[in-house]
């Protein structure tokens, strides 16, 4: 039984394969097909099929062709051209697809900013990528003012907003046929697409340059995994400034004719309604979603629907088996990525709790990932006498490490920042002068060559299926009165994905609670605003005068053990509320909804 079992995973596994090279083998960085062409090509095939379903509105793909011309058009009005960036700071709609896409028929690159952002951030996010012009949307007024004292160059059009000029008129009067394609006629493959933000361990988003071949590729990936085809509907509740969710979710929709429906935010409670309501037959994911809706009580509707596959990253081993059980679901197809990096996994056969898998027959063709050991104090690689990092081994845990080359499996298209990209390569790792990408990831290698995610390294640690930097987070304390110094971490909460938010501060006599969580809300998304934070009579630092952070992780917010008062954010009353032994276990139980 064994042996058939393994022999059906390996047929499965090479069937997947071979069907997969249809959507890969035509993306090359010297190719002069671009992204446009692909979506224009797709039009013409499925001009009236429907593209998007959004708030009681559809849009067919011949529509949503029609309005990205009109913002091609304006943009070439506003005098833009090939090379040039446009800032995109929008909620979830289909204006946001059709705007990058429109702005790719010309050339013109465009920054996804996250839609959440505020303050200090935003102001980052624009002045790193220097944008010509700044598109908003309806849910962003309060982000545009508080850049109030910030004097922004950039002219601000708005779709729905009351911050900037309304860009809804200007595209009314725009013509809805393609513009010509001269205007990106001398592009190829390995021309920046877009830029992609990323908290990385510098303490503020960073724009990842995101090649048209790199785009390309990110949308095809999961069409053969999922066997996607103009019948199937695609549930999107993902942010669309996501890779995941805006790259790979929308282009397995409409680089097949299937439909999108989208939602401007996910809801547990509506849910499975939408997938037994519209027909819904794929869904992409975070682990914190699948949880969510784990946590669900019963809906009438959570295994009448055609949902048959999934997609995306962070479903926990152990809440994987009962999801696909108790919502029928079959096929769930994990992956593990980054915007900027060059380690691509995917668990094309299912196998739980795996983020991908590098077949031993198959391994040749991944020789540019490698897995190395990590001391775990300095988290840096472990290195043998001859100054070269050590592979980690079957069972063993090493940090994933990507080799950086010039095609388009290789290449670390980097940062628009250049000392940032350089911060993530690691150089002479198995001989003099090579070079490898840090993923700051560690992984456990498996049999059979599955590969299961364990943790991450450095000044990051994910929360609600965000990346929050821990240096941003402690910039944010330290401009409030009474904070003296602020040292954050994340730390695991039972029943819950990721590691939430805590920090350890010292402080300048009372401190007010309300005036802290006002602080930092207006400068941090709410996602990265610590749940916890502990107070501590002084910063636990080595000799070198480095926070030290791992006794405290393992202190946990368990504030008998710590000896200290620790505070958590209470969602019910919304403020910060002490740990009182009592509320600790209910905490630790998994009885408090964070």
């Amino acid at each position: 039984m064994r042996l058939l079992k393994s022999a059906v995973r390996e047929v499965k596994t090479v069937r997947i394969l071979l069907r997969a090279k249809k959507w890969r083998d035509p993306v090359t960085n010297e190719s002069t097909e671009l992204l446009a062409d692909d979506l224009e090509a797709a039009v013409d095939s499925y001009r009236n099929n429907l593209a998007f379903i959004f708030e009681g509105r559809t849009t067919s793909y011949g529509q949503l062709d029609e309005q990205a011309n009109r913002f091609a058009h304006w943009a070439l009005g506003e005098g833009l051209k090939a090379g040039d960036t446009v800032a995109l700071f929008m909620e979830n709609r289909p204006d946001y697809i059709a705007a990058w896409y429109g702005l790719s028929k010309i050339g013109v690159i465009t920054a996804l900013v996250n839609a959440n952002v505020t303050g200090e951030a935003l102001v980052h996010s624009l002045k790193t990528v220097e944008p010509k012009l700044i598109i908003t949307g309806a849910s962003q007024d309060r982000a545009m003012r508080s850049l109030e004292m910030v004097q922004i160059r950039q002219p601000v059009w708005t779709l729905g907003g009351e911050v900037g000029s309304p860009l809804d008129v200007e595209l009314a009067a725009q013509s809805f046929e393609r513009p010509d394609r001269s205007h990106r006629a001398h592009l190829t493959n390995a021309d920046i697409g877009l830029y992609s933000y990323t908290s990385g361990t510098t303490g503020l988003p960073k724009a990842a340059k995101m090649s048209i071949a790199r785009v390309r590729n990110m949308m095809r990936s999961f069409i053969s995994p999922l066997e996607m085809g103009e019948k199937d509907r695609v549930y999107i509740t993902l942010p669309l400034y996501h890779g995941t969710g805006g790259l790979c979710a929308v282009g397995i929709a409409l680089y097949t004719g299937a439909s999108i429906l989208l939602r401007e935010k996910f809801s547990a409670s509506r849910f499975w309604n939408d997938c037994a309501d519209f027909g819904v037959t794929t869904i992409v994911y975070i682990g914190e979603l699948c949880r969510y809706l784990l946590n669900q009580p019963a809906h009438a509707k959570e295994r009448k629907h055609k949902v048959r596959k999934g997609f995306g990253n962070g479903l926990r081993p152990e809440i994987w088996g009962k999801f696909k059980s108790r919502f029928n679901i079959p096929t769930m197809i994990e992956f593990y990525g980054s915007t900027e990096g060059n380690v691509k996994l995917m668990n094309f056969d299912g196998e739980t709790g795996a983020c991908g898998r590098i077949p031993p027959y198959a391994a040749k063709y991944f020789d540019h990932i490698a897995f190395v050991k990590v001391d775990p104090e300095t988290e840096t690689p472990l290195r043998d006498e001859d100054g070269r990092c050590i592979r980690a081994g079957r069972g063993e845990t090493g940090e994933a490490l990507g080799r950086i080359g010039e095609d388009m499996e290789t290449r670390f298209e980097g940062y628009h920042d250049k000392r940032a990209s350089e911060a993530k390569i690691l150089r002479n790792v198995f001989e003099e002068g090579d070079a490898w990408f840090r993923t700051g990831d560690l992984m456990r290698l498996g049999d059979h060559g599955y590969i299961y995610f364990v943790d991450r390294l450095g000044d990051t640690y994910r929360w609600k299926g965000e990346n929050v930097s821990t240096n941003e987070v402690a910039d944010a304390l330290a401009g409030v009165p009474g904070v003296e110094t602020a040292n954050v971490y994340g730390v695991p909460i039972p029943g819950t994905d990721g590691k939430a938010g805590m920090a350890s501060i010292t402080t300048s006599g009372y401190l007010d609670y309300k005036d802290v969580l006002d602080k930092l809300s207006s400068r941090l998304p709410k996602y990265a605003v610590p749940v916890f934070i502990r107070e501590q009579q002084e910063a636990s630092t080595t000799t070198t005068f480095k926070y030290r952070k791992s006794d405290l992780v393992k202190d946990g917010f368990d504030p008998e053990r710590a000896g200290e008062k620790v505070w958590y954010f209470d969602s019910e009353t919304g403020t910060y509320e002490l740990v009182t032994p009592e509320a600790y276990k209910k905490i630790a139980s998994g009885g408090v909804k964070f």
